[in-house]
């Protein structure tokens, strides 16, 4: 039975959030009330409390649930330790661009000025984390680089392409997106080993 009651609150938290996604498109996000969220979910107030103490509340959890699955989709292809020269790079390689695509829902929410708090910074630093913690590269060569700055380049980057596709209604195919990002990848990177998120 609580493995029922828990299936219903997420289904429940869900609900709220997709509300709420769809109310930021619609209104802004500054405009929006509890009311409105749970008028449009068909929910009470008093179910909305059992879950969030505010809006503020929902906007965070749905923000940091879904940077916390972008993270987690990066590894999917992977295993740690394993090496991958960017020549042998294939669709499956770029999970991240499969996430993104599967939850544009979501990620849609960039292209709003009035969209949840943090969006605009904490999505391209989610990026820049990845690339810092969960990856080591090799550049073309060999060529000496500050790997700070090689990784924050790459990562910027690869966050302005995500940007204009979302921004171009995802105006190329998925798979023509990866396509372009491996060609690009292929300029700079010889082979990237997956580290895997450490454990703390």
């Amino acid at each position: 039975m609580e493995n029922d009651t828990s299936k219903r609150k997420n289904r429940t938290k869900e609900h709220l959030k997709l509300a709420l996604i769809d109310l930021i498109k619609k209104k802004g996000y500054h405009a929006i009330s509890v009311k409105d969220i749970v008028d449009h979910a068909s929910y009470n107030r008093s179910t909305f409390y059992v879950h969030y103490q505010d809006k503020l509340q929902l906007a965070e959890d749905l923000l940091e649930t879904m940077l916390a699955g972008l993270e987690e989709s990066v590894g999917k292809p992977y295993s740690p330790g394993q090496k991958v020269y960017t020549t042998k790079l294939s669709e499956p390689s770029f999970n991240i661009i499969s996430y993104i695509y599967d939850n544009r829902n979501f990620f849609e929410l960039i292209k709003y000025d009035d969209t949840l708090t943090g969006l605009h910074t904490k999505f391209p630093q989610t990026i820049l984390k990845i690339y810092g913690e969960q990856f080591i590269f090799q550049t073309i060569n060999n060529i000496p680089v500050n790997m700070d700055y090689f990784k924050r380049y790459t990562a910027y980057g690869f966050y302005g392409l995500i940007q204009n596709w979302i921004n171009s209604n995802f105006k190329e195919s998925k798979e023509e997106f990866i396509e372009e990002v491996i060609a690009l990848s292929q300029t700079h990177i010889y082979s990237l080993e997956f580290v895997g998120k450490q454990k703390k």
